[in-house]
């Protein structure tokens, strides 16, 4: 009896290895797996971080927008404001009328006043008139009114500024309208 036994424990053996084997197979096969699995995580969470900073960065830039051109709307009518000031004070010859009644003289120096004070409001708003006379046409912040031959001139070029142009920012408010010039015709 106990050869018996000794040839059960001797096959039972081979078969404990054999699982041993199967278990260490599928233990480090597990193994990798884990790993895999943990790699991929890792990527996972690292995209949803750069997302999330992605998308940080994209909102700061996007209220920073909103706060500098909030005020758009608003200070393009106050342009119609500030064109009829210039005009105004354009209709009339302000040397001669400064001379003939002081009160009109007064009354000129309050419209250049409120030009003035329109102008530096529009500063700290970052509202800048644009630069339009003698640079060359730009179709980006000029519009055309009409073509002026000048001799003196280049083509292309602003020759007249009909009504001025306003950027707010890199954006621009309106565009400056022009006359541009033209080579004379012969």
């Amino acid at each position: 009896m106990t050869k018996k036994k000794s040839k059960s424990k001797n096959n039972k053996t081979p078969e404990i290895n054999n699982k041993i084997g199967e278990d260490e197979e599928i233990s480090s096969k597990n193994e990798s797996d884990l790993e895999q699995k943990l790699k991929d995580a890792e990527n996972k969470l690292l995209l949803a971080a750069a997302d999330s900073e992605n998308l940080r960065k994209r909102f700061e830039r996007e209220k920073e927008d909103l706060s500098s051109y909030v005020i758009t709307k608003f200070a393009t009518e106050i342009l119609s404001f500030l064109d009829n000031l210039q005009r105004a004070l354009n209709s009339i010859d302000i040397e001669k009328s400064k001379e003939k009644d002081e009160s009109i003289s007064h009354f000129i120096e309050g419209i250049e006043l409120t030009e003035k004070q329109v102008i530096e409001i529009f500063k700290k708003f970052n509202i800048e008139k644009i630069n339009s006379l003698n640079e060359v046409f730009d179709p980006n912040l000029h519009q055309a009114m009409f073509e002026v031959e000048k001799e003196d001139m280049e083509p292309g070029y602003v020759a007249e500024v009909v009504q001025e142009g306003y950027m707010i920012g890199e954006r621009l408010l309106r565009p400056a309208m022009v006359g541009v010039s033209k080579k004379k015709t012969q």
